[in-house]
């Protein structure tokens, strides 16, 4: 075999690579969009709309998973990687804010690194949901809110390998733990100024009553 023949035969298989990476990256842009967009839905508490647009991510998935069929080095890619964290965050994020069991990464179609990031990533959501209930009064969801994102932050500190392999899972730990800390440090407050409240209540209650009966 000739050097132009070797050569025509590299250059086939880069173009097939080129094709799939550019199928992908399109592909990829679509999803991060409809992941974020889902996520702001479950915040508002439209679940319907937020399922609707994970379904549509769904078949986005379907497309970059038939175009990095062939190739593996788009596949794992750090643009392809981070569109599949935004992908199962917005699951997550909907599974906590609803009440229900979280999706596992092979449910979703999601690698594990990819998968546990955006565990990482929804978890650190939740803090947006925490303030919104301590606004309205809503202490016990927010307080049940915190108990996932401690329970995340706990169990991703189980998980110590090279950061090459969990795809920088340390890095979105650690910034899960500087969240965790400034939200448990609010809903404490909130807990605190609640009980203020309500002994404050019953004090001028039992004011009001030795008054009344004065």
């Amino acid at each position: 075999m000739s050097i132009e023949q070797i050569v025509a035969g590299c250059v086939v298989q880069i173009e097939s690579i080129h094709t799939a990476r550019e199928r992908t990256i399109a592909a990829t842009r679509v999803l991060v969009r409809q992941s974020a967009n889902s996520i702001r839905a479950a915040h508002r508490g439209d679940f319907v709309t937020a399922r609707h647009l994970l379904a549509l991510a769904a078949e986005v998935v379907a497309e970059i998973n038939d175009a990095t069929a062939g190739a593996p080095e788009v596949r794992y890619a750090g643009y392809t990687q981070d569109a599949l964290k935004e992908y199962a965050e917005a699951h997550l994020v909907i599974a906590f804010l609803a009440g229900e069991e979280p999706p596992t990464g092979e449910m979703i179609g999601v690698e594990p690194a990819a998968y546990l990031n955006g565990l990482a990533e929804a978890a650190s959501e939740l803090r947006r949901a925490i303030l919104d209930g301590l606004r309205h009064g809503e202490i016990e969801r927010s307080e049940g809110l915190l108990t996932i994102m401690d329970d995340v932050y706990s169990s991703l500190l189980t998980v110590d390998y090279p950061e090459a392999i969990t795809g920088g899972l340390r890095r979105s730990t650690d910034a899960l733990r500087t969240v965790l800390e400034r939200t448990r440090g609010d809903v404490t407050a909130a807990i605190r100024q609640e009980q203020l409240t309500a002994a404050m209540r019953a004090l001028e209650a039992r004011l009001n009553d030795k008054l009344g009966a004065a």
